[in-house]
C-alpha cells in the first residue's frame, strides 16, 4: 500500500522524460497513483504516449489549454473512465522567445496577454472543468519559480505570469476550501527542462543557483516530485494556497 493507494488523478505538462512533471508522476506511480497525462499535439505526443504507457496509463489525451472545448473534452472523458478524480497536476507555462530576451518594457501586448493565458488563466479554467469531478479532499497544484517575486535576469514577462499564477493559487484556495479542496504551488529551483532552454544565460544561473543553496546543490525532478507527492496526498491534508520552495534553499540564499 503506498501513499497514492486508489487515488486517480491528471497530469498536465509532460513532455519529455526531463519535465518536472516527468518527475511528479514517477513519484506518484511509485506510491500506487493511478494516472491520465495530455499532450498539446501530435509532435508531443510521440513523446508523451510511451511515457504514459511505462507507468500502465491507458488515458492519454490531446488538451490545448487555450481551447476550452479540448479542456473540457479531457475532464469528461476522466468523468466517462473513472466517475471522480482525487488530484489534477498544472505544469503547464509558455511565454514568447523573443520577449524573454527583450528588455521587460518592450515586452508585446500579445505575448503579455500570451504569457498569462498560457501560465496562468490555465489554471482558473483547469480547475473550473476539474471540479464537477474532483473528490472532497481533492488537491490541486501548480508549478512556480523564484522570479515571481524578485526580478530573475531574462525572466521577464514570466516572472509577471508566475505572479499571477500565485495570486490565482491563493484565490481559489480561498474558494475552494469549503469543498475540502486544496490548492498549492511548488517552486522549483533551476532545472534543466524544454522550457528552460528559452531562458537566455541558463546555464550561469544554474551555476550560481548551485554555489549560493545551502545544500549546495541544485535539485532535481525527483526532488520535486517527492514534494509534489506530499502535496496531493493526505499527509498535506491541512495545507492550502501556499507556495512551496523545492530549490535546495537559493530562495533563501538569494534572500
Amino acid at each position: 500500500m503506498g501513499l497514492m493507494t486508489g487515488k486517480r488523478g491528471v497530469i498536465f505538462g509532460v513532455a519529455n522524460n526531463k519535465s518536472i512533471a516527468w518527475g511528479i508522476a514517477q513519484q506518484l506511480h511509485a506510491e500506487g497513483a493511478e494516472l491520465a497525462f495530455t499532450f498539446l499535439n501530435e509532435a508531443l505526443e510521440k513523446r508523451v504516449r510511451p511515457l504514459a504507457e511505462s507507468l500502465d496509463s491507458n488515458i492519454i489525451l490531446p488538451c490545448d489549454v487555450q481551447n476550452e472545448d479540448e479542456m473540457v473534452a479531457v475532464f469528461s472523458e476522466l468523468e466517462k473512465q473513472w466517475g471522480k478524480i482525487d488530484f489534477v497536476v498544472h505544469a503547464i507555462a509558455f511565454a514568447n522567445r523573443e520577449d524573454l530576451k527583450r528588455p521587460f518594457s518592450q515586452t508585446s501586448r500579445d505575448g503579455f496577454r500570451l504569457a498569462l493565458d498560457v501560465s496562468a488563466y490555465s489554471l482558473v479554467s483547469m480547475t473550473r472543468c476539474a471540479l464537477p469531478i474532483l473528490q472532497e479532499g481533492g488537491s490541486i497544484i501548480t508549478m512556480t519559480y523564484l522570479g515571481s517575486v524578485r526580478t530573475i535576469p531574462a525572466y521577464n514577462v514570466m516572472g509577471v505570469a508566475k505572479a499571477a499564477l500565485e495570486s490565482s493559487v491563493r484565490y481559489l484556495a480561498a474558494e475552494l476550501g469549503e469543498q475540502g479542496i486544496r490548492v498549492n504551488a511548488l517552486s522549483a529551483g533551476p532545472i534543466k527542462t524544454l522550457a528552460a532552454a528559452g531562458i537566455a544565460d541558463f546555464k550561469k544561473k544554474l551555476s550560481v543557483a548551485e554555489e549560493r543553496a545551502p545544500l549546495k546543490r541544485l535539485v532535481n525532478q525527483e526532488d520535486v516530485g517527492k514534494a509534489a507527492l506530499y502535496l496531493l496526498s493526505d499527509l498535506s491534508s491541512g495545507v492550502t494556497g501556499e507556495v512551496h520552495y523545492v530549490d535546495g534553499g537559493f530562495s533563501i540564499a538569494a534572500g
